[in-house]
């Protein structure tokens, strides 16, 4: 399950893990201007973990996804 809000300055999105074995802790991704935030609380050291990427590294990220297994360079295309 995911939830998505739209708040002042950032989208962010929710992920709940759901099921009955292994539930690991809710990810929020939170997308702004210059960058994109993920969190994840750790109950082991009672902190939130934060990693910070940015836009191009969330578009390499998303183009990844579907990617089979190599090294990869994103390349710009001229608009219009």
């Amino acid at each position: 399950m995911f939830s998505i809000e739209h708040e002042f300055d950032a989208t962010v999105v929710t992920l709940v893990d759901e099921g009955q074995e292994h539930l690991v802790e809710d990810v929020i991704v939170s997308t702004l201007d210059d960058c994109v935030t993920v969190e994840q609380y750790d109950p082991r050291t009672d902190a939130v973990q934060r990693v910070t990427l940015s836009i191009a590294q969330m578009q390499d990220l998303v183009a990844a996804v579907t990617l089979p297994e190599g090294v990869y360079r994103r390349t710009q295309t001229p608009e219009g």
